[in-house]
């Protein structure tokens, strides 16, 4: 049964719309150095005072005034601001590893164990019949909105422009309605696709989708409800790096499973942080992109950043000294 919804707020909301000029006097009157006041209007023109607001915070005295302490420059926040775009487009590029791997290990292990390449259709695969139905209204609906829209150019050898493989299946085949499994699976989003693997009835299909990811299903579970939560914020150009996600990736009991070596490697104040979140995404490419360079090119972001940045994601200072993350860094 869904929760019922949380009553609205009762105040009315009569905050007036402040210029370029009143946003950058806002800042200077809470005593943020602003030497450059055009350069400054400029940033918050493109990047949006909302968005860039909250890279302030950690600078501030606090409420009720929310005055910033001496010294503090535009320029501070800026490069925290910079660092977190830099930081977002690296988990991105984590998670994309991650997400292809995921999609076809799902695909892959299913239209095989079952001889199937349609076997998404059977509700019997399913633990919950009406999110098996979800997912059928989803595949269709695109298969539906990719016929009604423009046709796609017949690919020619000279063309680099090529009919997707979707309009391809349904403008050459009638039956089955749906296409094959490894076109389904790049219908859904991140969250869909984490659906469909947590609505899988049997749980040995479930474990050997997980363990072609060098995990188990928990842990699997767990992670990709993670990297929902987290691949929403870069997507939409959010503040990530020290971001409360509501959701965290569970910790590996199994030896099996790559992680943190050290005894003290993961300090109890950070788990509610980025840093497993970063660990876990490592944990995945050791199996599905073991010569990946994405440790080495987090070091790098990370390497010339101060405690608070650090702080800010759980990271301890010896980090890059686990036995985890140094083999990628000789």
């Amino acid at each position: 049964m869904p929760r019922p919804p949380r009553p609205r707020g009762a105040l009315i909301y009569d905050k007036p719309a402040l210029s370029l000029d009143d946003l950058v006097t806002r800042l200077a009157e809470r005593g943020l150095e602003i030497p450059d006041r055009e350069r400054a209007a400029r940033y918050l023109r493109h990047i949006g005072y909302f968005r860039l607001s909250p890279y302030t915070i950690p600078f501030q005295r606090g409420r009720p005034d929310h005055a910033f302490r001496a010294g503090v420059a535009f320029d501070d926040v800026l490069d925290i601001y910079v660092f977190d775009r830099a930081l977002r487009l690296l988990v991105m590029d984590a998670l994309e590893r991650v997400e292809v791997a995921v999609r076809a290990a799902l695909t892959d292990h299913m239209s095989t164990a079952y001889e199937d390449p349609h076997w998404y259709v059977e509700a019997a695969h399913f633990q919950n019949h009406g999110k098996h139905t979800g997912l059928l209204k989803i595949v269709r609906d695109t298969s539906d909105t990719r016929l009604a829209g423009t046709p796609e150019p017949i690919s020619h050898p000279s063309s680099v422009v090529y009919r997707s493989a979707l309009e391809h299946y349904l403008l050459t085949y009638g039956e089955p309605e749906l296409p094959p499994s490894w076109l389904m699976v790049e219908t859904l989003t991140l969250g869909q696709l984490n659906n469909v693997i947590d609505n899988l009835r049997v749980r040995a299909d479930r474990t050997a989708i997980a363990r072609r990811l060098g995990l188990n299903d928990p842990v699997l579970t767990s992670w990709l409800r993670t990297y929902v939560r987290v691949r929403n914020i870069c997507a939409h150009h959010g503040r990530l790096w020290n971001v409360g996600l509501g959701v965290y990736p569970a910790i590996p009991a199994s030896p099996a499973i790559s992680w943190l070596k050290g005894d003290a490697a993961l300090p109890t104040r950070s788990e509610k942080r980025l840093y497993p979140v970063l660990v876990s995404l490592q944990s995945v490419l050791d199996m599905v992109s073991p010569r990946s360079t994405w440790a080495r090119r987090l070091h790098q972001l990370l390497s010339t950043r101060p405690p608070m940045n650090l702080a800010g994601m759980g990271i301890p200072a010896d980090w890059a000294e686990d036995e985890f993350w140094s083999r990628h860094l000789g």
